[in-house]
């Protein structure tokens, strides 16, 4: 048993690793929940432990709280912010439905390490002063949800517009078969097929920022109900006080806190905007895969650069490996949002009781929609060559061109020479001369593809 130290808890001695910080309750947690290896992520923590500095400067402020334990939970919280600790923090995602094992574990922590330097600082009366894990976990899905949507997802996005937007500009003029149904349609340049995609994005991002300004209403100091039992009521405003100061966000205070303890309505909505950003990469991925179908008997509209050897056993078979990997991505933030869903359902009176699950899910979504983004951006979208002679060739093969002739000699007529031309597999243009009764030039005229791309009539 050298190996290990006895702690006790309200409920008995509980063995722990000797070289362990944590304590009884956590070691409680790591003994029930052998779930799926997967601890809290690291930001997750991170967003807790802002929260326990913050509440120590407020109960401080308070006269609750000696000014070295204060600075004590506020020094070793930096060092754990800055990731030297990690492996101190073993509980499973799949835990008790409050986070209460977690809200522990950050507490035994800070507790050990203060005491390190010679600080006594209780994890309970002291590092959880003023707070249940009932205020704290749901406060720790805000501040960990917004800080990843401004930090790391947001930057992504930017940095997936801006390239889309060099080369739309790129291709301002370079005409393609338009497409709908999978058929050939009127035509489009590419430059609008790429602005589509970015103005998908930028209508995505604004959606983000409405739902993270939600989550900015924190239900701290709501404490075990949302009454704020054993929470001085000038807790909750000098809390948020202290919270704008080390993050730079402006979180104010919920007015009424049951609100965000029982229910999880804001993470769920902004889990709904990480899907909807999934479904808007989901389609420009698949269009990406149809562009560069082929090589020989695909689309061939667009070369995506070669990464990796594509098959086996076919030899010189190149697959469009970015594009797969982001509708994959994007599809696992689709099944986390379902996730969330049903997770937001569980808010049984004054707790919803499946707060760890959405509060790592969205930091999930977050993780792998950014890092989608940026390999979408840089190894496919930037650098995808465009085969401009098929582009072109179908343009001119397209019989559809001749809806472009409507107004002039009517639906009937047009029709009648669309069929003659996929039938015999003449230009349109030859079909429309014998039948049409209009000049060669006017014709040119009218179905010029790249005056059919700016719309109106001719």
């Amino acid at each position: 048993m050298t190996d290990f130290r006895t702690e006790k808890d309200s409920l008995g001695e509980v063995h722990v690793p000797a070289n362990a910080l944590w304590g009884a309750q956590t070691q409680r947690a790591v003994n029930n929940f052998p779930v799926s290896g997967l601890p809290m992520p690291p930001a997750f923590i991170a967003a807790v432990v802002r929260i326990k500095q913050a509440a120590a400067d407020a109960n401080a402020s308070l006269g609750l709280l000696d000014v070295p334990q204060r600075d004590a939970i506020s020094e070793v919280g930096d060092r754990i912010i800055a990731g030297e600790f990690n492996d101190q923090f073993p509980v499973d995602r799949y835990q008790t439905g409050s986070g209460t094992s977690t809200n522990m574990n950050v507490n035994e922590v800070i507790s050990a390490l203060a005491k390190q330097d010679g600080v006594d600082v209780n994890p309970n009366d002291h590092v959880n002063m003023s707070q249940s894990s009932n205020d704290v976990i749901p406060t720790a899905i805000h501040v960990s949800a917004i800080a990843g949507v401004q930090e790391r997802l947001l930057p992504a996005l930017t940095h997936l517009c801006g390239v889309i937007y060099e080369r739309e500009g790129l291709f301002g003029e370079q005409v393609k078969t338009g497409r709908t149904h999978l058929m050939d349609a009127m035509p489009v340049t590419l430059g609008q097929e790429l602005r589509t995609w970015r103005e998908q994005l930028l209508a995505v991002e604004k959606r983000l920022d409405s739902a993270t300004d939600e989550l900015l209403a924190l239900p701290q100091g709501g404490t075990a109900v949302g009454t704020g039992v054993n929470a001085p009521e000038e807790f909750a405003p000098q809390f948020v006080k202290y919270l704008k100061e080390k993050t730079g966000y402006s979180f104010q205070s919920l007015d009424h806190k049951f609100v965000g303890q029982s229910a999880i309505d804001g993470p769920v909505n902004l889990s709904s905007q990480l899907r909807g950003l999934a479904m808007v990469l989901t389609k420009i991925a698949n269009d990406l895969r149809w562009m560069n179908s082929g090589p020989i008997h695909g689309l061939a509209e667009i070369s995506l650069p070669a990464l990796q050897p594509g098959s086996s056993i076919m030899p010189g078979k190149v697959n469009p490996v970015i594009p797969e990997s982001v509708a994959m991505a994007s599809a696992q933030v689709m099944g986390l949002d379902s996730t969330n869903a049903i997770a937001g359902q569980s808010g049984n009176f004054q707790l919803n009781v499946m707060l760890p699950l959405v509060g790592s899910n969205l930091l999930d979504m977050i993780e792998l929609l950014g890092n989608a983004m940026n390999m979408l951006a840089d190894k496919a979208i930037r650098d995808f060559t465009v085969n401009a002679d098929n582009l072109n060739a179908g343009v001119g093969k397209n019989p559809v061109l001749v809806t472009a002739l409507n107004p002039e000699i009517g639906y009937a007529l047009a029709s009648d020479i669309a069929k003659e031309a996929y039938k015999t597999g003449r230009p349109v243009i030859d079909v429309a001369e014998e039948r049409s009764g209009l000049s060669r030039a006017r014709l040119e005229e009218l179905m010029d593809p790249l005056k059919l791309t700016r719309g109106g009539m001719t």
